[in-house]
């Protein structure tokens, strides 16, 4: 074990440290009134150990808090998730690690609703099916650096139509503020990007899918706050290879223009630019991988875009070939960074992908069930606070236990993996075994479930409706 950078004693003591990193962050989950920090413990914990049905009651049995504290705790109490959130991005800007070479990821994450009560839920673009659907929708900013990932922020998208004057009582009931306005999701996103470089966060670039880099206005707004950014784009989306000439077109015949418009040179989609005998291809390594090292062959230009006000921006094209898949990507980077810099960059993206299957594949965000937006801010605050503590466990393992280099050569491989947030959640639950039920308490829950559906089928029939 030890040569795989394995301690025995650090694994028996892993409850001791989740109990001692709950100590400081605890804190920030009390109230004016009460101190009921003792179930966040206990609902981090069960995210942490569980692998299914993470509820509030079953969250609540596993650890032993009645289940109406948990809820209570989780739906109504006032602390506040944000601010939670604040404390654990001021920890990892404080680690060593992510000092140089960090960027932030942008993306989104939908998770089916079978109806419309919880917060933002409605019919929308599931980006997971590929389809309109009943759906909540979270926007989330992710933190990497040389493989080690983590959610950092978050923030649930409200379609507009929550905001109609109609839909006023729905707002009240999930607890949506009245100053609160409808945002967009590039909105949300340049919010938290905010956030973050106001935290002093430290980063170099922020890397997003083409819902966010089509949004011309996001890319602005980042340039305008000196941020770097990689936007992947749609194939189809237009660039320039000279500089346009904006103008009022002389017509020789028929009635005189009035609008300006792009005179020349003439746009050329970008998908068309990997053909060009002026795109040069080098071939980059970009990180290691279960196979070895991810390669993959990129090339890039300068090009010009147009904005919506005709406005002109010059901007790098950076393209990657992965065999027949293309992906173009428009970025503010200064002239002179190198084109492997901008490769390992762009190439971050693919572990916002990571956190946010992680976070429910491990740690049970898809099996969350509330209406109010109170909730959803605790359950995300909770959920970072979660992944935070298996990253800082694989950092300080990495730090104090090395992986004996010899095992290289023994299995004849490049280079040998790190452990995954799966390994040491395995190692936790060794750590803090979960409860077993008796026979007794497994034939009071049968009953206790046997109840409710009796209950609510004499609710249906007495109200008249059909079961």
């Amino acid at each position: 074990m030890e040569r795989w950078g394995i301690n025995l004693s650090e694994v028996e003591q892993l409850g001791e440290s989740l109990a001692e990193f709950w100590g400081y962050f605890g804190q920030w989950t009390c109230t004016k009134t009460r101190d009921t920090s003792q179930y966040g413990f206990c609902y981090l914990s069960g995210l942490l150990r569980m692998e299914s049905k993470r509820n509030y009651a079953q969250i609540g049995r596993q650890t032993e808090v009645p289940v109406q504290n948990m809820h209570h705790f989780m739906s109504n109490s006032p602390w506040s998730g944000p601010l939670l959130i604040s404390k654990v991005q001021e920890e990892i800007g404080q680690q060593d690690e992510f000092q140089s070479g960090s960027v932030l990821l942008l993306d989104e994450s939908a998770d089916d609703k079978s109806g419309g009560r919880s917060v933002g839920a409605g019919r929308q673009h599931n980006g997971r099916r590929g389809k309109v659907d009943n759906c909540q929708v979270g926007v989330f900013l992710s933190y990497a650096n040389n493989g080690y990932h983590t959610w950092v922020d978050g923030e649930v998208f409200i379609p507009e139509h929550w905001f109609n004057e109609e839909a006023a009582p729905q707002r009240e009931q999930a607890g949506i503020p009245e100053e609160r306005h409808f945002q967009t999701k590039p909105e949300l996103g340049w919010q938290m990007v905010q956030r973050v470089q106001e935290r002093e966060l430290p980063f170099e670039a922020v890397a997003f899918d083409t819902l966010y880099g089509r949004s011309a206005w996001l890319r602005d707004q980042l340039t305008a706050a000196g941020l770097e950014y990689y936007a992947d784009v749609p194939v189809d989306t237009k660039v320039y290879l000279a500089r346009p000439v904006i103008g009022i077109p002389q017509n020789k015949r028929g009635p005189k223009a009035k609008k300006q418009r792009v005179l020349s040179p003439k746009g050329i989609r970008v998908d068309r630019l990997r053909h060009d005998p002026d795109t040069l291809w080098q071939t980059i390594t970009l990180r290691p991988s279960e196979r070895g090292f991810l390669r993959a062959d990129f090339a890039r230009r300068r090009v010009w875009t147009v904005r919506d006000d005709l406005t002109v921006v010059q901007e790098w094209l950076l393209i990657r070939r992965d065999g027949k898949r293309h992906t173009y990507t428009l970025s503010n980077a200064p002239t002179d960074i190198p084109l492997v810099t901008m490769a390992q960059r762009k190439s971050q993206r693919y572990f916002i992908e990571r956190s946010n299957q992680e976070a429910k594949s491990e740690l049970g965000w898809d099996e969350f069930q509330a209406t109010k937006l109170l909730a959803w801010e605790h359950q995300l605050a909770l959920t970072i606070l979660a992944s935070w503590f298996i990253t800082h466990t694989r950092l300080d393992w990495a730090h104090r236990f090395e992986q004996d280099p010899d095992l290289v050569a023994e299995y004849e491989v490049e280079i040998l993996p790190r452990l995954s947030m799966a390994n040491v959640r395995t190692m936790l639950l060794a750590a803090m075994p979960l409860p077993q039920l008796s026979s007794q308490e497994a034939a009071y829950l049968v009953v206790k479930h046997l109840d409710n559906r009796t209950r609510s089928r004499k609710s249906r029939l007495t109200s008249g409706s059909s079961p």
